[in-house]
């Protein structure tokens, strides 16, 4: 019997990189896809994504360059004009690193790649405390998603949309992934910056969280590593 396959969104990130592990260890073998679309650190986001193809021995490294999102905008990771915020681990407003419907257009690329290449699945890395602020990565979109592959592919495709980490926090994924020995030294997680890190957007406030809330040194380069287990 064949090895099943699936496609990995492959952002470049932590969460992506550990969706990709879970995957391998469930038997899949891995297509990972990577987007660039004019986020700020997209040349940084790429170089780890290429990492982790080759660490974790992919069938195949997709590349696709889309503009886009970014010239649709109104979002803090693609336009100039709008500031990155500061963390806040307590707000429940979407943030402006929202990138409208991102997650849409991802799996829609995905799910053509999958269909293309006879996957089973499609995997995603969004998990809980992502959807408290991107409506992108509620449960009930992946849901509904899942409905749009089931119709909108041909009869004999069957792909399973495949978001593992849903009901899970940063700190449960983290925790995943070390016991995955999930290379954390390739992946990027900042809003702000290439290298190193800023330490203080959200994306390296829940990683470094969730590194602290293990009593783990995150292997990346940081220019603050503030304190986050009060938060």
């Amino acid at each position: 019997m064949s090895e099943q396959r699936a496609v990995i969104l492959a952002s470049g990130g932590m969460d992506s990189a550990t969706a990709a592990a879970v995957a391998q260890d469930a038997g899949y073998e891995l297509y990972m896809l990577h987007t660039s679309y004019g986020q700020q650190t997209e040349s940084k986001e790429y170089e780890c994504a290429q990492a982790q193809a080759e660490a974790f021995d992919a069938a195949d490294f997709l590349h696709l360059t889309t503009d886009h999102l970014s010239k649709i905008g109104a979002s803090s990771l693609t336009d100039d004009e709008m500031d990155v915020e500061e963390a806040n681990l307590e707000s429940d407003e979407i943030p402006s690193s929202y990138v409208p419907f991102r997650n849409a257009n991802l799996l829609s690329m995905a799910t053509s790649y999958a269909e293309a290449n006879d996957c089973e699945a499609v995997f995603i890395g969004a998990h809980s405390e992502d959807f408290s602020g991107y409506p992108d990565c509620r449960p009930e979109f992946f849901e509904a998603f899942q409905q749009v592959v089931d119709v909108g592919t041909k009869p004999e495709t069957e792909i399973s949309v495949e978001a593992p980490f849903v009901e899970l926090s940063k700190t449960d994924i983290a925790e995943r992934g070390l016991e995955l020995d999930v290379p954390y030294e390739h992946t990027w997680s900042c809003y702000r910056e290439e290298v190193p890190a800023c330490g203080t957007c959200d994306a390296c406030a829940f990683r470094l969280q969730a590194f602290q809330n293990l009593g783990e040194r995150d292997p990346i380069e940081y220019a603050e590593r503030p304190d986050y287990t009060e938060s």
